[in-house]
């Protein structure tokens, strides 16, 4: 984890793209990645622990424990995406302030609302320990990390990519489209997992 997402992120960091030049990248991913980990461990642990009854091998401690530190790397990606806006602000730079303005406010703003919604907000809810202990409620936080994160990835790659410099090109994508090939690809995993767990039996 620590190597391949730090390499990523500085593929991403070198480059000399507006959006994609920051420094904080390496840290950001690595917490994003122990962030969305523990979101996916979580979503997969939870439905299994109730159907194989392993409630005595998964405590609510585990659960509990495993909350905390999705807690603990939401705020840092959260701080990660603070720092960004403050670093595009800082750096007097005129395309690096209009990338993080236009991934905010620009068409795509949905996509950054959202991720902002699922990755900073929805993990704050752990400090309270009746959540934490809640399978269910923990079980639907985990799939809104999930989601945040697949966001994070959309946002980092199309909202810096989806109008160059010269805003004449500037031309809405096909965004159904995109959507149908995500639906494609999310059908595929979600027949792949029920046959993964039927052979696990």
């Amino acid at each position: 984890m620590l190597s391949v997402h730090s390499i990523v992120s500085l593929d991403f960091s070198v480059s000399q793209l507006p959006g994609w030049h920051t420094t904080i990248f390496p840290p950001y991913f690595v917490a994003g990645a122990i962030f969305s980990g523990f979101g996916m461990v979580l979503t997969l642990v939870l439905p299994l622990r109730k159907l194989f009854h392993l409630e005595d091998v998964i405590t609510v401690r585990h659960v509990e424990l495993m909350c905390k530190v999705t807690l603990a790397t939401g705020s840092i990606v959260g701080y990660a995406y603070a720092m960004e806006f403050f670093i595009a602000w800082y750096s007097g730079n005129p395309y690096e302030r209009y990338t993080f303005i236009n991934r905010a406010f620009g068409p795509y703003w949905w996509a950054y609302w959202t991720m902002i919604t699922c990755n900073v907000v929805v993990p704050q809810f752990f400090w309270f320990k009746s959540i934490r202990t809640n399978m269910i409620i923990v079980f639907i936080m985990s799939i809104l990390v999930n989601i945040g994160m697949w966001f994070e990835r959309f946002v980092i790659v199309v909202t810096s990519l989806h109008r160059d410099f010269i805003p004449s090109n500037w031309v809405t994508l096909n965004r159904l489209g995109g959507h149908l090939h995500l639906f494609r690809n999310l059908r595929f995993v979600f027949h792949l997992f029920p046959l993964f767990i039927r052979f696990l039996r």
